[in-house]
């Protein structure tokens, strides 16, 4: 199976021994209390399940800024996006060489992880907006991941984590949330060694079906990892839940058997666009997958990012020696009226726009909405219901 990310062997930063992680809690109620927000919550649950694997915990400025400026900390670490925890205040630690940090997206706020403190830094105007312009390419209040950052605060706490849960993620997803550990385990139990790792924040229509088995094929390779966030989106996006029942519904009947595993991943969106598609290489590359497949506008949003940024940074950013997970590149994906089955839009040099059945999210979600079904060569009936169900209610 592929090495994790510069490493011979995955360094997750979750406590499993429960004695200790029981003798952390305990020790957690005499340290101060640090509520973080959601963000630095999803890179600390990143950092337990092995999926931030090798670093320690969070960034310093200087490394925040090296990644944000070369991909890469000040010691040489491959690395697209900086890991922060970034506060609004920060003079609760006053002086504090221990910190407990408090999980803003769980009742009653529990003690996610115990953060050791080896600096804590204001960023100047000047490193904020490197960080923004660097890693979102924009600093457009509007783009919903510079919107979350930008009120992220300024007050940097850097340090190595202990983390002690993963949290609401366990309980709201058991059959679905799973670390890079679990998925290794998985991989080498199925016997599967070349393994296609496929990104979704979104249901999957019959494109993306028929994606991932294109991308099975030309590889030869032996399953698929749909690997689904399931942290915070923008308004408006499909919750989780739905995404996970539509995703088990298409892969049951239309895949054949032992062929995907169905997983997600417990993170915020960020909407970086090429940023975050080189991010979900290095952590499907913890997580035991040979190959990503990086498509039309993976991870953007909006019109900020060119439909093919996120396949050229691997090109032209990415050293050829920084990653072992290769890219499977892929075009828009549709279905072909002519052809009777879903292609690449590149390998079809000869169709026009009014060849394909395209819709756009808009128009599928006026139709869902009004209990219209979608049609078969864009997206499978028993989907169709289930988000179909969503909208009405």
């Amino acid at each position: 199976m592929i090495k994790p990310h510069a490493s011979d062997a995955l360094q997750p930063r979750f406590v499993g021994d429960e004695i200790t992680r029981q003798a952390l809690l305990e020790e957690a109620q005499g340290l101060p209390q640090l509520l973080i927000n959601s963000a630095a919550a999803a890179n600390a649950v990143m950092l337990g399940a092995g999926y931030f694997s090798p670093l320690p915990g969070f960034m310093n400025a200087a490394d925040a800024v090296s990644v944000a400026a070369h991909i890469h900390t000040t010691d040489g670490l491959f690395w697209p996006v900086p890991c922060l925890n970034l506060c609004a205040d920060t003079a609760a630690l006053n002086g504090a060489e221990r910190v407990a940090l408090c999980d803003p997206n769980v009742a009653g706020q529990p003690v996610l992880a115990i953060q050791d403190i080896t600096s804590i830094e204001t960023l100047s105007d000047a490193q904020l907006t490197l960080l923004t312009e660097k890693v979102f390419g924009t600093l457009d209040a509007n783009h919903p991941g510079v919107a979350t950052f930008m009120a992220s605060g300024r007050q940097l706490v850097a340090g190595p984590l202990q983390v002690l849960n993963y949290s609401y993620f366990e309980q709201d997803f058991p059959d679905t949330f799973r670390t890079a550990m679990q998925i290794r385990t998985e991989i080498a139990a199925r016997g599967w060694e070349k393994v296609v790792a496929f990104q979704t924040r979104n249901p999957m229509h019959r494109a993306h079906e028929e994606l991932c088995k294109m991308a099975l094929t030309a590889l030869d390779a032996d399953g698929v990892l749909i690997h689904m966030l399931l942290g915070k989106l923008k308004p408006g996006d499909i919750p989780a839940e739905v995404r996970d029942a539509a995703i088990r519904k298409m892969v049951e009947l239309y895949f054949p058997e032992n062929t995907v595993m169905v997983t997600g991943y417990g993170f915020d969106m960020l909407y970086a666009g090429p940023r975050e598609a080189a991010l979900h290489a290095v952590f499907r590359q913890n997580a035991g997958c040979s190959h990503l497949i990086v498509g039309r506008d993976h991870a953007g949003v909006g019109s900020y990012y060119g439909p093919f940024d996120a396949q050229a940074i691997f090109r032209e950013q990415v050293p050829a020696d920084a990653l072992e997970i290769r890219i499977f590149e892929a075009d828009h994906t549709a279905y072909s009226k002519k052809l009777k089955r879903v292609v690449m839009m590149r390998d079809v040099p000869d169709h026009g726009m009014e060849d394909f059945v395209l819709l756009s999210g808009t128009k599928v979600r006026e139709m869902l909405g009004a209990g219209q079904p979608l049609p078969e060569e864009f997206a499978r009936p028993e989907v169709a219901q289930i988000l179909m169900e969503h909208y009405r209610q």
